[in-house]
């Protein structure tokens, strides 16, 4: 009897050990968010991000000093508030981004416009969020602000950079276009001195979204890709993004979705065959992230499918850890 009491709780634990495995590894039908809750650990993702700072407008010209070590100027002169202009206290909110962890958790890609219509991939010397506003009322302004970018903390001063701005479009991916060139071709951005750590200095006419970016350049052929999500998750609570290796400060975005095939999808066909990179799930899980990264080497017309029992579940910090990790 004492064997049969034995085996019995040997069958017991291995009956926990098999549950609690099957926590940590979900299998397919497990309950996905909403799109709420996924937007939700998105919009905590950029609220842990953003810097606040105050100015007085009657002070004039005040510069204010970034965690990264950004010094960004704003002339509280140039402000207006519904057209009239401003005194008194305002506060400015300020977002920079530089590497593809905090872009991936904030859902702020590198996807640039061409001239053609179709997007594709920026390498980018850093994505800036800057907003005035007083009493709840955002404000214009009208003369410039002054950024001065360390180039260091996206590998290096690349002359090729201009400005790009920011749009949101219908189904919420953001967007960059390009700005007109200055006469001195750097369209508001240029390097301040010589030697591959002189820094960027920037120029913004308007309060929003603005990058210091170029065109990713590869001469390979290129293919269009797609990502098969697990079933229940498609774009209103999930995300499939592209780490290019070798490129710490890029994030592409597969930024359309197929409900039949229940498929994202590049779908521009800009993806370099050859290229070595990473192919990342997101979702939210009871306001963690819950996500899959997969190493690959991209062939033409590739497909990738992604199931729950291969992602984990993590903070905000770990997971912008696991993909500043990547090469």
């Amino acid at each position: 009897m004492k064997t049969n009491f034995k085996n019995i709780g040997l069958v017991v634990l291995a009956t926990l050990a098999f549950v609690s495995c099957s926590d940590d590894n979900p299998v397919e039908g497990n309950q996905a968010p909403s799109a709420a809750e996924f937007d939700n650990v998105r919009q905590t993702a950029l609220d842990n991000l953003t810097q606040n700072f105050t100015l007085v407008a009657e002070d004039g010209v005040t510069t204010f000093t970034s965690d990264k070590g950004v010094q960004f100027s704003i002339n509280g002169n140039c402000l207006l508030k519904n057209g009239n202009p401003v005194t008194g206290s305002v506060a400015i909110e300020y977002v920079e981004l530089f590497d593809a962890g905090n872009m991936l958790v904030t859902d702020k890609t590198t996807m640039g416009r061409m001239p053609n219509g179709d997007m594709t991939l920026l390498v980018s010397g850093g994505e800036f969020y800057i907003n005035a506003s007083q009493g709840g009322v955002d404000l214009d302004i009208t003369c410039p602000m002054q950024l001065l970018i360390p180039s260091t903390l996206t590998g290096g001063a690349d002359t090729g950079m201009t400005l790009w701005d920011g749009t949101i479009d219908e189904d919420g991916n953001l967007e960059w276009d390009e700005q007109e060139q200055n006469p001195a071709g750097q369209g508001g951005v240029f390097v301040e001195g010589t030697g591959v750590n002189a820094p960027y200095y920037a120029f913004f006419d308007s309060f929003g979204w603005t990058n210091v970016d170029r065109f990713y350049s590869d001469p390979r052929p290129r293919t269009m890709i797609l990502a098969e999500a697990p079933n229940g998750y498609d774009f209103e609570n999930s995300a499939v993004y592209l780490h290019y290796d070798g490129e710490a400060s890029t994030l592409a975005k597969l930024d359309t979705y197929n409900d039949a095939t229940n498929q994202f999808s590049e779908h521009y066909g800009q993806i370099p065959i050859g290229l070595e990179c990473h192919v990342i799930f997101v979702t939210e899980e009871d306001g963690q992230w819950r996500y899959a990264i997969k190493g690959v080497t991209i062939a033409a017309d590739d497909v990738y499918t992604f199931t729950l029992s291969e992602t984990t579940v993590g903070s905000q910090a770990q997971l912008v850890a696991a993909i500043n990790a990547l090469p």
